[in-house]
C-alpha cells in the first residue's frame, strides 16, 4: 500500500513539475538533426509559447519551416529573429535566400531615401546606436570644455571644430536609434502565410473577377494601411488594406497574413 502511494505521489509530481526549456530545445534540435521537422518546428514553438522568444529560436524556427517547404512561414521566423538582432547575419544570409525562392517579386516599395535610411538603421540594434550617440554626446562636452577653458589657439580650434562635428553625429546616432527601434515595433508589416491568395478591391471575399484585385503567394511582404471587420452570412471576417508595392495595393483577408 505504501509503495502504491509512493508511486502515485512520484506520478503527481512528474506531471506539475515542467519540462524545463533547455530540454526542449535538445529535443528540438535532436529532432532537427534527425530531419523530423515538423516536431522540432512544434518544439521551438512549444518554447516561444512557454519561455519567450529569442533570434536564435526564431532562426531555428524558419530553417524548419523551409526545410517543411513552407516559405511564408521562413520569412515571417527570419524577419522577427532580425527584429530582435539586427546584426544576426546567419538569419539574414537565410532571409534573402528563401526570398529568391518566393513566386511574387513586389515592385518598388516606399522611396529611394526612406529605404537608404531603414537600410542604415537596420544594421544595428536601437541600443547601439544610443551608446554611440551618448559617447558622441561626451565628445561634444569634451570638445566645449577645451574651446572654453584652453588658453592654445590649436587646442580651442580643435575643440570648437572638433565639437561641432561630434554634435552632428550625436544628432544622427539619435535619429537612428529611434528609427531603429520604430522599425522594431512596427506592426503594420505582415507575411502572406497561406499558400495563394485572392486580393480584393473591397473588404470582402470577391464574387467575380471584377472585384479581383490580384493574386499573392506565400512569402510575400505586405504593409497594412487599415484594417475592416465584414460581415457576410453572419460570419465576421477581418480584413486588412495593404499595399503591396508602390503601384498596388488592395484588401486581403487577415487570415492569409501574419504581422511581423
Amino acid at each position: 500500500m505504501r509503495k502504491l502511494i509512493f508511486l502515485l505521489t512520484a506520478i503527481c509530481l512528474c506531471s506539475v513539475i515542467p519540462i524545463k526549456a533547455s530540454d526542449i530545445l535538445h529535443q528540438a534540435d535532436s529532432a532537427y538533426t534527425a530531419d523530423n521537422f515538423q516536431e522540432a518546428a512544434a518544439a521551438y514553438q512549444h518554447v516561444i509559447k512557454e519561455e519567450g522568444t529569442s533570434a536564435e529560436i526564431l532562426y531555428n524556427l524558419g530553417n524548419c519551416y523551409y526545410r517543411m517547404g513552407e516559405l511564408g512561414k521562413a520569412i515571417l521566423s527570419y524577419e522577427r529573429a532580425l527584429r530582435l538582432n539586427p546584426t544576426f547575419d546567419d538569419a539574414r544570409n537565410n532571409l534573402e535566400f528563401v526570398n529568391s525562392k518566393i513566386a511574387d517579386r513586389a515592385g518598388e516599395r516606399g522611396t529611394f531615401m526612406g529605404n537608404a535610411l531603414d537600410s542604415v538603421a537596420n544594421s544595428a540594434k536601437s541600443n547601439t546606436w544610443s551608446w554611440l550617440a551618448f559617447a558622441f554626446f561626451v565628445i561634444t562636452l569634451t570638445g566645449v570644455v577645451a574651446y572654453i577653458f584652453s588658453s592654445q589657439v590649436a587646442v580651442r580650434k580643435i575643440g570648437f571644430f572638433g565639437g561641432i562635428v561630434a554634435f552632428i553625429a550625436c544628432l544622427c546616432f539619435i535619429f537612428l536609434a529611434f528609427r531603429s527601434a520604430s522599425i522594431a515595433m512596427a506592426d503594420d508589416v505582415a507575411i502572406v502565410t497561406a499558400p495563394s491568395t485572392i486580393l480584393s478591391t473591397s473588404p470582402r471575399e470577391p464574387k467575380d473577377r471584377d472585384q479581383e484585385a490580384m493574386l499573392l503567394h506565400e512569402g510575400t511582404r505586405v504593409q497594412i494601411l487599415d484594417s475592416v471587420r465584414s460581415t457576410s452570412d453572419s460570419i465576421s471576417t477581418l480584413w486588412y488594406d495593404v499595399q503591396v508595392d508602390n503601384a498596388h495595393r488592395a484588401w486581403i483577408n487577415a487570415a492569409a497574413v501574419e504581422k511581423i
